[in-house]
């Protein structure tokens, strides 16, 4: 079967897509889009509630299996340590990702469409590896779009106001979610909540997340929201 929409989701840690745009990504495969997914880090920096010797690996292994459950068709991991992502790591991931997409592409067509899939600028839940990721993702992105006008939209998974109302500090700095005016695109994947919950539930070692998401979302868990940059 002819493939014509391929994404590329590129996140810092190897939970960041199912925890965030995973009803998205889920109805895209569904129809007929090339999913590629791309971790910064292995996450090893995450909650270990089981006292893992080795959480990263642990965490990439959980990481593939949801992949598998979503149906990407490849993953990606660059290597950088959890919590350490700089303007360095940025600038070098970047012209990582521009080297992997720019392979994964040389085989297909000219007319299909690309884009590329990460988090809000403003780091989701304010993590600065969430930041740089995306930051990332925007310079490999615009990179190509200068020339190659398969390169259609970035979409930036965000979080409303009415799920973030004000700023919380309980853990670090999180801004208050976006406002309707900010919001560009609603993705209601509903539907899709059985499958999304397995995929989430992959990740095992951060279940405290998966219990979080499931009290926050309740029978909204699949809708998502984006900010699209094009």
């Amino acid at each position: 079967m002819s493939v014509n929409k391929i994404i590329f989701g590129i996140f810092a840690h190897p939970d960041d897509e199912a925890f965030g745009p995973c009803g998205a990504l889920l109805q895209e495969i569904q129809n007929g889009t090339d999913v590629h997914l791309i971790t910064l880090t292995a996450g090893e920096g995450g909650m270990n509630p089981d006292n893992h010797t080795d959480l990263g690996g642990v965490r990439l292994e959980e990481w593939r299996a949801a992949g598998n459950l979503l149906g990407a068709s490849s993953m990606h991991f660059l290597g950088y340590k959890d919590g350490q992502l700089n303007n360095v790591a940025m600038i070098e991931a970047s012209k990582r990702i521009i080297t992997l997409v720019t392979h994964t592409l040389a085989s297909l067509p000219n007319n299909i469409e690309v884009e590329f899939m990460s988090l809000d600028l403003n780091g989701y839940t304010g993590h600065i590896d969430h930041i740089v990721a995306t930051r990332a993702a925007c310079q490999a992105f615009y990179t190509f779009k200068k020339n190659d006008p398969r390169f259609s939209r970035i979409r930036l998974a965000c979080l409303p106001r009415e799920i973030v109302p004000i700023t919380n500090i309980d853990w670090i700095y999180m801004e208050p979610g976006r406002t309707p005016d900010e919001i560009d695109e609603t993705v209601d994947a509903r539907d899709l909540a059985t499958t999304i919950k397995t995929i989430m539930q992959a990740h095992a070692s951060q279940r405290a997340d998966y219990e979080a998401a499931i009290k926050n979302q309740g029978a909204n868990l699949g809708l998502n929201y984006f900010i699209v940059k094009s």
